[in-house]
């Protein structure tokens, strides 16, 4: 038997601006469904085929608390963070520069073995990229 992560879940302010970010990390809309005020948008990736992630913001398909303390721990960056492997981390490291994403970490060697670095997407999530061994 073979199980792999389809999709997860990313929690963000703003759809439009988040596509932005994670498209500059090379994923592409796969799926935008909208469900009155709100809407879930599956991204992609060619070169990783099983790669998805689904942002929407707190409050979509949620009740009204849960959706209060999701944007709570949204506003205050406590939400899990996300982890890419790159093929390249310092190119994609300059492409989300170039993007204007704030940086936490700028590409190192790290004790326990990868390369990587990391940024906060514009609503405030960790995202780390590990080279690809």
């Amino acid at each position: 038997m073979n199980i792999s992560l389809k999709y997860t879940n990313v929690t963000v302010n703003d759809v439009d601006e988040s596509i932005s970010f994670y498209e500059a990390l090379g994923m592409k809309i796969l799926n935008d469904v909208a469900s009155g005020d709100f809407r879930w948008v599956t991204l992609g990736s060619d070169t990783q085929p099983g790669l998805g992630i689904v942002i929407s913001v707190p409050h979509a398909g949620r009740s009204q608390a849960d959706g209060d303390a999701l944007q709570e721990l949204l506003t205050k960056g406590s939400l899990p963070f996300l982890v890419f492997s790159s093929s390249d981390v310092d190119a994609t490291f300059e492409n989300l520069l170039a993007f204007g994403a704030e940086v936490l970490q700028e590409p190192i060697d790290q004790d326990w073995g990868p390369r990587d670095c990391a940024f906060r997407d514009p609503s405030g999530n960790s995202v780390r990229i590990a080279q690809a061994v």
